[in-house]
């Protein structure tokens, strides 16, 4: 009768264990990001030509170093989806020494800063989401020659797109690992001095962290 009794017991409360059992959390309300970055700056022969100073698509910086920077509120769930709304500040710098003994090539600085809204589609619990997200803004783009001041061109303010997408995985309640891709589309720049304004450019933001919420 023991085992008889035993499996009955088994059966009766492993309904109850499981009822008993919490939902995962919702996403939200709210996560803050901080994530270093890998800026690419783009290489390209119309961004040189905007610069008085530069001469060749070697002397552009490349890839470099950053800081982004996320708030986002969500504020409505229709099935599968959590609608979230929000801002970011991305900030990158990158710069290029010509090689030893080049004559030809100067120096130069390249820095990039963008704030801006952002709409996301978020799609997971709150344990961990992923998301895909755009939004509108302005940044401004230095490229600075050695021995050349910063123009008005580098100071001037440009409307600027972005979107990409990313993930969260919290692996305590209120803290996550998050990473972010995210593209920057940014509206040409204006002339200067006989030199053309920079060109429409896009610009990748790759970034990782942490995410509080």
């Amino acid at each position: 009768m023991r085992p008889a009794a035993l499996v009955c017991a088994f059966t009766l409360f492993l309904p109850l264990a499981a009822f008993a059992q919490e939902p995962p959390p919702k996403i939200g309300p709210f996560v803050v990001d901080v994530h270093g970055t890998v800026p690419r700056f783009p290489e390209e022969q119309a961004l040189v030509d905007s610069r008085a100073g530069l001469s060749s698509i070697a002397e552009l910086p490349g890839a470099g170093l950053g800081l982004q920077v996320g708030a986002h509120l969500y504020v409505l769930r229709w099935r599968v989806i959590t609608l979230g709304i929000g801002g970011e500040f991305a900030t990158g710098h990158a710069s290029r020494t010509p090689p030893e003994g080049s004559t030809d090539l100067v120096a130069t600085t390249e820095r990039f800063q963008s704030l801006g809204t952002q709409l996301s589609f978020n799609f997971g619990n709150g344990n961990g989401w992923s998301y895909i997200s755009g939004g509108i803004g302005q940044s401004t783009w230095l490229l600075e020659p050695a021995g050349t001041p910063a123009t008005p061109q580098d100071i001037e303010r440009l409307k600027t797109i972005n979107y990409g997408g990313g993930a969260r995985w919290f692996a305590r309640p209120h803290l996550a690992f998050s990473i972010d891709v995210r593209f920057y589309a940014v509206n040409p720049g204006s002339p200067y001095q006989g030199s053309p304004g920079s060109p429409r450019t896009t610009l990748l933001i790759i970034g990782a962290g942490v995410s509080i919420k």
